[in-house]
């Protein structure tokens, strides 16, 4: 515990279908408590917004163990409250972790939550749900229908590249009308995204010098005429320089819409949450994480890996 820091009560909940839900929090009972923080645990429901509404009175913040989607669904409870988050990575990718330079070893992360001071980040929004890292139509949210929790129990972020190649066979191309800052364009696109933070898709990057906490969207659309120039911009998509490609529109913005013939899934960290026409817009600051100074984190927070898109 920091010198002069008060006592704190944390919220602690572990999402046991995470690829590690079933990592052992004894230790990370022990970290806490020597930090000062006392862990409350609630006996187990499904709908953590539901319990971390009941219990925000009681408690000073919330620390969730589970991956992206954990988060996600997360997210408007802690708007709500107003509680500040840390962050334990129990997920495949924890591309938010990763965004934020948080540890990727659940006791290294659970040790920054007792010293760090909470950062502010912002919230990307899209028709009603929210979402930390990226929001897609087309490709991803094909891949994300296709991905199953099973299959990333089993082969980790491997999985992401497994349906990633299942997916490409059937991927097509259709057209959206994107509507931003005073413009309107119509285009012909394998994906769309809409990025929030730095990382998604297990350490893909959404722009080499997007942030979470920047105040701004980053949009992409990939117009490739065949796959196999798909398969070509990996590389550059891992980096987050994608943008620089011919085959690639790309800029930054605060609120945006995608309208496309017939309704498409919308992915949001990983869930099918809505579907287009789809409105955008980025909610600066909207929650506080546990997490190093921006200045602290290196420019490509944990790497990234050739996983999936």
């Amino acid at each position: 515990m920091k010198a002069g820091s008060a006592p704190r009560r944390a919220l602690l909940l572990a999402n046991p279908k995470a690829r590690n839900g079933g990592f052992s929090l004894d230790a990370v009972r022990d970290i806490l408590g020597r930090g000062g923080i006392t862990p409350v645990e609630p006996p187990g429901e499904a709908d953590c917004t539901a319990v971390i509404k009941r219990h925000a009175d009681a408690c000073d913040l919330v620390i969730l163990g589970g991956g992206d989607g954990t988060l996600n669904a997360a997210a408007p409870a802690l708007v709500e409250t107003g509680l500040p988050l840390g962050i334990l990575p129990l997920g495949t990718a924890n591309d938010l972790a990763r965004s934020l330079a948080i540890p990727l070893d659940p006791l290294a992360a659970a040790e920054l939550i007792t010293t760090a001071e909470a950062q502010p980040a912002d919230l990307g929004w899209v028709n009603g749900h929210y979402y930390f890292n990226v929001a897609s139509i087309g490709f991803s949210a094909e891949l994300a229908g296709d991905l199953t929790a099973e299959s990333k129990k089993k082969w980790g972020t491997l999985g992401y590249a497994i349906a990633a190649v299942r997916v490409l066979r059937r991927v097509r191309p259709f057209t959206v009308t994107i509507e931003h800052d005073g413009t309107t364009e119509k285009v012909v696109t394998i994906q769309a995204s809409v990025g929030n933070g730095r990382h998604y898709g297990g350490g893909m990057t959404v722009e080499e010098g997007a942030s979470v906490d920047d105040g701004k969207l980053d949009f992409y659309s990939l117009e490739v005429a065949h796959w196999w120039r798909l398969i070509a911009l990996l590389p550059a998509l891992r980096r987050g320089t994608h943008g620089q490609s011919d085959d690639v529109r790309a800029f930054k913005t605060t609120e945006i819409r995608l309208t496309t013939r017939r309704p498409r899934p919308v992915n949001t960290d990983g869930e099918l949450t809505t579907h287009t026409p789809a409105h955008f817009k980025v909610v600066p600051k909207a929650v506080r994480i546990y997490a190093p100074a921006p200045a602290e984190r290196p420019s490509a927070a944990g790497g990234s890996r050739l996983l999936s898109l």
